[in-house]
């Protein structure tokens, strides 16, 4: 009886809560709007409950017509959650097993012997990153494969872990080998339909998709059409497409066991290596703040997305981008407000006139964040990224005005602190103490 009335003395409470999260939610995403020209759409929800889902901007500029919630998006590497999915099914029915050999399906490949289905999924493979050219062209599948099998290994299969598209795309031709069906096919039967994903597919040359948003990239002169991919050969790392209420189904149905069973769903989510890379996804990234999080992101010509699932939390967030908006950034954004996090608003930045000698004050190693400054210039990192002063103390960096550096004083007037903010989301990274800073403390 007591739970009971305070559950219906909290339920006001949380409600309230909840609504001026929603207000919060909307206040960023109309700043992303103003101030970056952000078009897609986003969904923010808790235990299921929508507390943001809207769409902004164009689906298509030539014609001036709006993204709507049913607006269908390219995912780019969110694809890759998917074929991690299918080659589990094909492993819980027998048909596969994760020790399989690349050799066993595909005996031409160079060092197919020594590398796993597990190696594939968890980026162990050593396989290089991608093969963005030969995806950009008009040739063949088998011609595509015959040029993809001569890209080098970056290193040894299972001696290191790193990102690779090419592990992916295998993957998918794999899915085909093992199930004698296309892939396209084999995700709708066993994945699509089953989630009651009825807005997503996979995408190919010559089928009309209604409601597909056209995808841009950023030039010096504007945004321009993205270039022609091939997308008989873009497959298995990409070609997936959805709408932000299809990827909620999505994540819905990972709760359960309709489409993967628990054993298979604790292999997927389990992180495999030093990166965190579990199958599909990545588990606890340092964006999580401080919350379990399993997640990836996608990008590709003008396609950004964010596919962010808090399991712990039940707060699922995903932003899909036709125009090169910074998906990932604003997902890392809207997950910090949902958790009660201050974010600031994005704002227009201006340069401001500064003493240059000032820089050698802020010149160190903060944390992993190195601050140069050569010629009058001060720098984050490397000579690439340059930040510009807007204040005394504050920064903003000239590749992303969305990330800025300010510099904050100890007692003595001494900057030991360095506040990084990309998303409106604050970082504090401390300065590294020299050995000799380290022997005059101690006397």
């Amino acid at each position: 009886m007591m739970k009971l009335i305070l559950l219906i003395l909290l339920c006001p409470m949380l409600v309230v809560g909840q609504q001026r999260t929603a207000v919060k939610l909307v206040g960023y995403m109309q700043a992303q709007v103003t101030i970056h020209q952000f078009s897609g759409t986003v969904l923010v929800s808790r235990d299921g409950v929508p507390l943001l889902k809207k769409a902004y901007g164009q689906a298509d500029y030539e014609w001036s017509i709006p993204n709507t919630l049913d607006t269908k998006f390219q995912l780019a590497s969110v694809t890759k959650q998917f074929t991690a999915t299918a080659i589990l099914q094909l492993v819980d029915r027998g048909q596969l097993s994760l020790d399989d050999k690349l050799s066993k399906f595909f005996p031409d490949y160079p060092k197919a012997d020594s590398v796993s289905i597990h190696m594939l999924l968890s980026h162990g493979s050593g396989l290089a990153m991608g093969f963005k050219e030969i995806a950009l062209s008009s040739i063949s599948s088998d011609s595509a494969y015959a040029a993809i099998k001569q890209i080098p290994y970056a290193f040894s299969p299972g001696s290191q872990s790193a990102y690779s598209n090419i592990g992916y795309y295998l993957l998918a031709k794999i899915i085909e080998q093992v199930s004698g069906e296309g892939y396209a096919v084999f995700l709708r039967k066993n994945i699509f339909d089953k989630a009651g994903m009825k807005h997503t597919g996979v995408s190919n040359n010559d089928s009309i998709v209604s409601k597909m948003a056209k995808v841009y990239c950023h030039s010096e002169h504007g945004l321009i059409r993205n270039p022609y991919i091939n997308w008989q050969i873009n497959v298995g790392h990409d070609g997936v497409y959805s709408t932000v209420e299809d990827l909620a189904l999505w994540d819905k149905a990972l709760y359960g066991t309709t489409i993967l069973s628990a054993e298979m769903k604790k292999k997927m989510f389990t992180p495999h290596n030093a990166e965190n890379w579990g199958y599909g996804f990545i588990i606890n990234p340092f964006y999580n703040h401080g919350h379990q999080l399993i997640a990836h992101d996608g990008g590709f010509f003008g396609t950004m997305s964010s596919f962010n699932r808090f399991t712990d939390d039940r707060l699922f967030v995903t932003v899909l981008s036709n125009n090169e908006s910074q998906s990932h950034i604003i997902a890392y954004g809207l997950s910090a407000i949902a958790f009660g996090k201050e974010v600031e608003l994005p704002y227009r930045h201006h340069r401001v006139q500064l003493d240059t000698a000032l820089y050698k004050s802020y010149v160190g190693q903060y944390d992993a964040i190195q601050i140069l400054s050569v010629d009058g210039k001060l720098y984050y990192n490397d000579m690439e990224r340059e930040l510009v002063p807007e204040s005394s103390t504050k920064f903003f960096r000239t590749d992303d005005n969305d990330r800025t550096v300010e510099f904050v004083a100890d007692k003595s007037g001494i900057y030991n602190t360095l506040i990084l903010t990309k998303g409106g989301v604050k970082e504090i990274f401390k300065r590294n103490r020299s050995q000799d800073d380290k022997k005059r403390s101690a006397k």
